[in-house]
This record gives C-alpha cells, sequence and structure tokens, in this order.
C-alpha cells in the first residue's frame, strides 16, 4: 500500500508540478506588432537591441491579485491585466498608472491593442474590447461562458470518478486582431471571429472542448489547438475547417492530452507544443506532419519562438530549453534550468532568449555561447524559493504537495505560487524586457 502511495504521489508530483504552478524568420519590421508573442504569426522574436547584459530594475508596478497574462506595449503604454479582475495601463517610461479597468472577473488573456482599442478576455465569460487612452468600456461580447478543462482521475488525483478542472489550464485564449477582426478562443469550446469596430459575430467554430490556447495568423488562416487534442486550421474570412491534426490521447488520468500551446507559423510551417509532451512541426497548407520531437513525458506549454532555421521552446517537468533544427527537429542545443518548470513562452531579441520559470526567475539565454547570460529573481522567489528549494536548485516538490487527493493538489499548487513563478511571457521593447510576476508585480528591466 505506501508502494501504491508512493508511486502515486511521485506520478502526482512529476505531472503537477511539472507544470508548477499554456527555415527562415519573418522578416524584422520596424515596430513589433502590440500582440501576444510580438506579431500575429506568433514567431516570438522582437525587434529590439533588448538586454544582453542586466543593469537593474527600470521600475515595477504592483497590481491587486496575481499576473498570469503577459504585457503588451503600444506606444508609450505596457497594458496588463491581473487575476483580481483589473486591466491597467501603465506609463512604459516611468511605470505609474495611466487609468485602470474593473473587469470584475479573473483576465488571463493577453490583450491586443489595434486602432486605439485594447481586447482581452476574462473569466466572466465576458470579451472586452476598452478605449486605449481612457480605458473606458467601447463594447462586450458574451461567449457561452468560461470554464476550465476538466476531467476524472486528474493527473491520477483521488477520488478517481470526480470531475476536477485542471489548475494547471491557468491561461485564456489571447486575442489576435486582423482584417477588421478580432480571434480567439474560448472556454465553451468555441473559436470566435468578432469585428474589431462594433464586437458582431462574424463566425464561431466548435471544437471538441476548452480552447484557451491563442490563435496565430497567417496567409488568410487561424491555426488554434484545443483540449480536444486536435489542432485546427481554419479560414480566417469564413471560420470553414481547412484541416485539423489529431495529437495523443489519455483516457485514463489526463496528463498526457491536450493542446495550450499557442503556435508559431513561419515559412510555412505551423509549430506549437502539447501536452502529449512533443513539439509539433506541420506543414501550414495541408497539416502534414513534417517532424515531431518528444520530450519524454515532458508538457510543453510555451509557445515557439522560431528564427533563422531554430525552433526555440521550453519545457515543464523537465526545466529544458531547447532549440531545434526547423526542417528536422533535431536538437541543436538544450540548457537546463534545474528542473524548475516552465509556462512563460520565449521571446528573442538580438543573441539573447528571454525565459521565465517556476523559479521565479527570468532568464537571459546567449545564444551565441549557448548559456544563461543572467538571471533575475522575482522579489517573492528572494523571499519564498528557499522554503520550496532543494540544495541541488531543483524545486522541493514533497514540502508542498501532501498526497494525491484532489485538494492536495490544489494547496501543493498554491504553495508553489509563493515562491512567484513567471507564467508570463517576457515582451522586449527596445533596451527593455517586460514581464509579469505571479507576486503581483509587472517587471520592466534595462
Amino acid at each position: 500500500m505506501r508502494k501504491q502511495m508512493k508511486s502515486q504521489l511521485q506520478l502526482l508530483l512529476r505531472s503537477t508540478l511539472g507544470m508548477a504552478l499554456c527555415a527562415v524568420a519573418i522578416p524584422a519590421v520596424s515596430e513589433n506588432v502590440p500582440t501576444f508573442r510580438g506579431n500575429p504569426e506568433h514567431s516570438g522574436i522582437y525587434d529590439a537591441a533588448g538586454v544582453p547584459a542586466l543593469n537593474g530594475v527600470k521600475w515595477t508596478f504592483k497590481v491587486a491579485g496575481r499576473l498570469i497574462a503577459s504585457p503588451t506595449v503600444d506606444g508609450s503604454t505596457v497594458y496588463i491585466g491581473s487575476t483580481a479582475g483589473v486591466f491597467y495601463a501603465v506609463d512604459r517610461e516611468t511605470g505609474g498608472a495611466k487609468w485602470k479597468f474593473a473587469a470584475k472577473a479573473r483576465v488571463a488573456s493577453t490583450a491586443a491593442v489595434a486602432n486605439g482599442m485594447v481586447y482581452f478576455g476574462a473569466y466572466d465569460g465576458n470579451f472586452y474590447a476598452v478605449d486605449a487612452a481612457s480605458g473606458l468600456l467601447k463594447w462586450k461580447f458574451a461567449t457561452e461562458g468560461e470554464h476550465r478543462y476538466a476531467a476524472t482521475h486528474l493527473h491520477g488525483s483521488q477520488p478517481v470518478k470526480e470531475v476536477m478542472p485542471d489548475v494547471f489550464d491557468c491561461y485564456l485564449s489571447s486575442p489576435v486582431v486582423w482584417s477588421g477582426a478580432v480571434y480567439f478562443g474560448s472556454g465553451d469550446g468555441n473559436i470566435y471571429a468578432l469585428d474589431a469596430t462594433s464586437g458582431a459575430l462574424k463566425w464561431k467554430f466548435k471544437a471538441g472542448d476548452v480552447v484557451h490556447a491563442s490563435p496565430a495568423i497567417a496567409d488568410g488562416k487561424v491555426y488554434i489547438g484545443s483540449w480536444d487534442s486536435n489542432f485546427y486550421a481554419l479560414d480566417a474570412v469564413t471560420g470553414k475547417e481547412v484541416w485539423r491534426f489529431k495529437t495523443g490521447e489519455d483516457p485514463d488520468i489526463h496528463n498526457q492530452v491536450g493542446i495550450q500551446s499557442s503556435a508559431a507559423v513561419v515559412d510555412g510551417v505551423v509549430y506549437f507544443g502539447c501536452r502529449d509532451s512533443h513539439l509539433y512541426a506541420l506543414d501550414a497548407k495541408t497539416g502534414e506532419k513534417k517532424w515531431a520531437y518528444g520530450t519524454k513525458g515532458s508538457w510543453v506549454i510555451a509557445s515557439p519562438a522560431v528564427r533563422n532555421g531554430k525552433v526555440y521552446f521550453a519545457t515543464s517537468d523537465s526545466g529544458m530549453v531547447f532549440a531545434l533544427d526547423a526542417k528536422n527537429g533535431d536538437v541543436i542545443f538544450s540548457l537546463n534550468l534545474q528542473r524548475w518548470p516552465s509556462f512563460s513562452s520565449p521571446a528573442i531579441a538580438g543573441d539573447v532568449l528571454y525565459e521565465g520559470s517556476s523559479s521565479g526567475r527570468l532568464n537571459a539565454v546567449d545564444l551565441a555561447n549557448r548559456k544563461v547570460a543572467w538571471s533575475f529573481e522575482t522579489d517573492a522567489a528572494k523571499k519564498n524559493g528557499p522554503a520550496y528549494t532543494k540544495a541541488d536548485g531543483s524545486p522541493n516538490y514533497e514540502a508542498a504537495f501532501d498526497g494525491d487527493f484532489y485538494d492536495d493538489m490544489i494547496v501543493g499548487h498554491y504553495r508553489m505560487m509563493a515562491v512567484g513563478p513567471i507564467l508570463s511571457s517576457p515582451v522586449v521593447v527596445d533596451k527593455v524586457v517586460y514581464f509579469g510576476g505571479t507576486d503581483g508585480i509587472l517587471y520592466a528591466l534595462d
């Protein structure tokens, strides 16, 4: 019995805190598009000098609640929403508040900014458009309702027959604006296209389960995955399915299933990660698999970054950062970040890759030398990290998780949140890196 319980606990720890806590490059443009991952194709590449050597903290901004969403930078303003249901506009130079909007429900959707409006979703099931200058509501659209992915015996938790919402389904879909429409997925299982000016429904497409991945758009197609284990390509104008690709299933404990990662579409290939522990490369026109890289049981929640024939991505349980050959998926190099999971998606500017970790650290990787150039700890990581860190620097899950009952998973998850994990993806503009921490602080580093 003890051996069985130990085995179950090990499965729970591996599955949960492994997540503890969603070629040729696209030519650089003079400005990054203010949307998740820097452009509609979600390549994760920023045309900026970045911070190859860390000078310090330019400013910090404290919010109510936690920051799970990523910042969006447009002009002189940084936009971000919090788990307390407040959406903020922050002065990019000083870190002072410009305005705030009360959504009154958790905001875990990274905003898109276009034509003087800011778009984002919230857990009240509404999709919002607010005035970028004033924060006044322009319109809101009611979906059929938000909820997280849920399943029985989730990650091996007890009771076996109880339907459990997945605490690691932590992001909402982040919108993208294209050709007068705004696109996003929803927990109601739909993918929506709305008129960006009025909020009127243009079309919706029904997937088989929750859609919290963020849509990428390239060549008139919407690319997005779902918790139903399918990855879809849709016609951006009509919403009709062009093709779908089936990823892995896990019918017992529902651990190795579902697509949280958002795709990157570069040079006719779609790259995305999956909870079935693979990074996939598909032909953008046909959906045919070009290759798949297996991570030996570690989820790929982070969205990949693609540049100069290389695909960069991070893993959950194993805490790795990989660089793969974009043509065949061969490993070019990898770095071990002490087995701390990463949900944050890598951003690349110049020769540096920026990656957030559940350890509460932002790591800057020198791509030329293939090593960490510098690392920054959040305030929470400095304060609470030692209590949940082993002597070798790896996570001390045993200190957080008491057993394999579902309630133990919830409690353990929130204990680890005290470390201040960086679930937010970094954004690089000029010589500054912006990101949010679950300690409720928006950081600007230079």
